[in-house]
């Protein structure tokens, strides 16, 4: 936010595998700044990207390495530089010595190295573990949630962030004893009351994380725009838009698979509550978004939504 300073040997967070060392120093507006370190005498790529128009940039700090491009052997060292935007096939390198260089990338990648949030995500999947009706739940909401927000044009960065918030939005869950979360009656106040309190314990759980205003939207995912959500009561606008697209998803996720006291509803009904219930508990700009995917998908015939 504003204006920042690192100081030598500084880093977000810091990843090392074996061979190679690779520190965030860091992100905003979809691009990422790293430093990465490889020992003498090892082999590595830069491999296409999926998406083509991704930049990637590398400055070479110090040591020297080899290039490999079209049957020519190209000698690089400090101060040297090399740029790739839409690889047909992968550049080989090796390295000659110990090897720094500073690596951009136009689009997230280091949250697939982060030590730290493997770990939460491992919780994730104890959680759904505890309650076998919610296999994978967090892997579906997030997809809805990403297909939600790249339809309401979102900013790199803010995609990145619903979407790490997304697959740990239940994460406190892992406090909530498993009886109360396989309960097929109705909760009693106190059992409730544990319920609740999983959004504010998830977003204790990854303050640390590097990724900004995650631990707000993870706290207000169950929030609703009447004021009737918990934990805080939040109402409106004070509501996070990445939260209330959490909400529609986690919603109808909830009602079209299995649980514990009752069987799974098809997705025309789950829609139709979502659609009754915009203005009042769910964004209707969000729920709109998210009926258009689902006809452009096949799952919905034509809906409608009410006029406010």
């Amino acid at each position: 936010m504003g204006f920042s300073i690192g100081k030598k040997g500084e880093v977000l967070e810091r990843v090392s595998l074996g061979t190679f060392d690779i520190g965030l120093l860091a992100r905003g507006g979809g691009m990422e700044c790293m430093i990465q370190t490889i020992s003498k005498d090892n082999l590595f790529y830069v491999y296409p990207s999926e998406t083509p128009d991704i930049m990637e940039f590398f400055y070479i700090l110090q040591g020297e390495l080899i290039c490999e491009m079209d049957g020519e052997k190209i000698k690089l060292g400090p101060g040297d530089y090399y740029m790739a935007v839409d690889l047909d096939e992968p550049i080989h390198f090796s390295t000659l010595t110990d090897v720094s260089y500073l690596w951009m990338i136009t689009e997230p990648t280091f949250y697939q190295l982060s030590e730290s949030l493997t770990r939460l995500q491992k919780i994730v999947e104890e959680v759904e573990r505890k309650d076998h009706h919610t296999v994978k739940h967090s892997e579906r909401v997030s997809e809805y949630a990403v297909k939600i927000a790249k339809k309401l044009m979102f900013p790199k960065d803010k995609l990145e962030n619903l979407y790490i918030a997304s697959i740990l939005h239940d994460i406190g869950k892992i406090n909530i004893p498993t009886e109360i979360l396989n309960k097929p009656d109705k909760l009693s106040d106190e059992e409730f009351a544990f319920i609740k309190r999983h959004p504010v314990d998830g977003a204790e759980m990854v303050k640390d994380l590097y990724y900004k205003d995650i631990t707000r939207i993870i706290e207000q995912h169950h929030e609703r725009l009447n004021g009737s959500g918990y934990p805080n009561g939040l109402k409106g606008d004070d509501i996070l838009l990445e939260a209330r697209i959490i909400a529609v998803s986690d919603s109808f996720d909830a009602m079209t698979e299995d649980r514990a006291y009752r069987k799974a509803y098809d997705a025309q009904y789950a829609v139709d509550e979502l659609i009754r219930m915009a203005d009042t508990h769910y964004d209707r700009e969000v729920v709109e978004a998210f009926v258009e995917i689902l006809k452009e998908e096949g799952r919905l015939q034509n809906e409608m939504l009410p006029a406010k």
